[in-house]
């Protein structure tokens, strides 16, 4: 990446920027590779960030199938992460988990699943085998105490697991349904949608060496990060990140090498990811350490209150470019880790050198989110997030402690306890994201004249603009 004019005295964030045109031979947005620059070769090169509230196995069973990978949080004990990577790695690479109910299960109860999908139905299941199906059409007028075997449709269409989605799709258009159920010996193993189907033709699903989805884990760096990253590689991660505000720490990197040890003697070799550091000197370090990604990004969160309180930070942009510089020199990659509104803020971390993007708020007001789907009194759906800092996180993180010892860690917060994040109406799945962001980074790419990332960090030319010169480019929903 070059900028346009002289590179300026002062850092930068994704606001301060644009990217100009070049001349370009990529003649459409498909002949772009997308894999991710970051050793782990994902085939879209987005992660989600290991937040209580977002990164879940919904999460993480849905952008596996769309090429990307999910971060199970370090909150949750041992156990239910191996659990919950179990369930990731059984889960179908092209068809959706479903929603499954019981025939006497009622219609109130089911309606509260179904926010669990952004599909919005459940299939109504008896000894493994569908019954039916039941979305809030089949419910109207309805008291919610009816069992939804009386509610329910029984006109259904049934695929075989490997049914191709192109056939899929003929099959749902031709039939008008909304789903297909894919079903093997007699019992469900997963469902595709129309778009489903589409998106299954466009995207690759990031799956481990036996084709399985991938997940990754964040452990934090206490005493006993070398005993649970042993216990996570043997539960199957494929990903072991290293997360803590503060990454440029003596404590970090004593970890950091302790983990090194662990996953260079364990038979599965996984990549280790450290962060968080905004230097060159912070990335440096985490890779003499053991590091093989460095995770960029100090207070650019949308739940991050730690420049506000602490004057810690700096400018994202600037971040990713001095760090992702650093990294390459050592043969590693970086992760730009927050501060993503737009699609256009992915492209520019990626042209900076980023081998691949986190994301954290953007994906909280989804349906594949952790949290649970509320409404407002307006009727509107939201889900609570929280920053990883903020008090709600640390009494989750010291829930072992004495009560006394979490009121005392509680009272120092960096990060918001609740915040509302509204689904986008037009866009209330993250695959409905991972579209918008997904094409226009390719289509950034061909602008670049880019047919890959590598070749997207050295054809991107970018300026520096005014406020009013980010401004003009925002679209305007109503007349001025």
């Amino acid at each position: 990446m070059r900028f346009l004019t002289p590179k300026p005295g002062h850092d930068l964030t994704y606001d301060d920027v644009f990217m100009t045109p070049r001349r370009s031979s990529v003649s459409s947005r498909l002949d772009v590779d997308l894999t991710s620059t970051d050793g782990l070769a994902l085939p879209v090169p987005l992660v989600v960030a290991n937040m209580t509230a977002i990164s879940g196995r919904r999460m993480a069973e849905t952008i596996a199938r769309r090429g990307g990978i999910a971060i199970i949080p370090q909150d949750l004990p041992t156990g239910i992460v191996a659990g919950t990577i179990a369930k990731v790695k059984a889960a179908h690479t092209a068809f959706d988990t479903p929603v499954r109910v019981s025939p006497s299960t009622t219609i109130g109860e089911a309606l509260g699943l179904m926010g669990k999908r952004a599909h919005g139905l459940v299939v109504v299941v008896q000894d493994g085998a569908p019954l039916g199906l039941l979305s809030p059409a089949e419910t109207t007028g309805l008291d919610r105490f009816v069992q939804v075997h009386e509610a329910m449709t029984t006109d259904m269409t049934i695929v075989t697991p490997d049914t191709p989605p192109a056939e899929v799709f003929d099959l749902l258009t031709t039939r008008r349904h909304r789903v297909a159920l894919a079903v093997q010996d007699g019992s469900l193993v997963g469902l595709m949608t129309l778009k489903g189907a589409l998106r299954a033709t466009l995207y690759a699903p990031s799956v481990d060496s036996q084709g399985l989805l991938r997940v990754g884990v964040a452990i934090g760096i206490s005493g006993e990060s070398a005993r649970r990253a042993t216990e996570l590689l043997d539960a199957g991660a494929d990903a072991l990140v290293m997360d803590t505000a503060h990454g440029h720490q003596e404590r970090m990197l004593d970890a950091l090498r302790q983990v090194r040890q662990v996953v260079d003697a364990h038979d599965r070799r996984v990549p280790i990811v450290a962060g968080n550091v905004v230097t060159a000197d912070g990335t440096g370090d985490l890779i003499e350490a053991g590091a093989d990604v460095v995770k960029v990004g100090v207070g650019p969160g949308a739940m991050c209150t730690t420049r506000m309180q602490t004057g810690v930070g700096r400018p994202q942009f600037s971040a990713v470019l001095e760090c992702a510089a650093e990294a390459a020199d050592a043969g590693k990659a970086i992760w730009a880790d927050g501060g993503v509104k737009h699609p256009r803020d992915v492209a520019l971390a990626l042209a900076g050198g980023a081998g691949a993007v986190m994301i954290g708020s953007w994906f909280a007001g989804t349906h594949e989110s952790a949290g649970e789907l509320m409404h407002d009194h307006d009727g509107r759906p939201y889900k609570e997030s929280f920053g990883m800092a903020s008090a709600r996180a640390v009494r989750m993180r010291t829930r072992e402690q004495s009560r006394y010892e979490r009121a005392r860690a509680a009272l120092f917060e960096e990060g918001i306890s609740s915040s509302r994040m509204y689904l986008d109406p037009t866009r209330p799945g993250v695959e409905d994201l991972l579209d918008f962001i997904v094409a226009g980074v390719r289509s950034s790419c061909t602008y670049s004249g880019a047919r890959s990332l590598r070749e997207f960090t050295t054809h991107a030319v970018v300026g520096i603009q005014s406020r009013s010169g980010y401004e003009e480019g925002r679209p305007h929903h109503t007349s001025w």
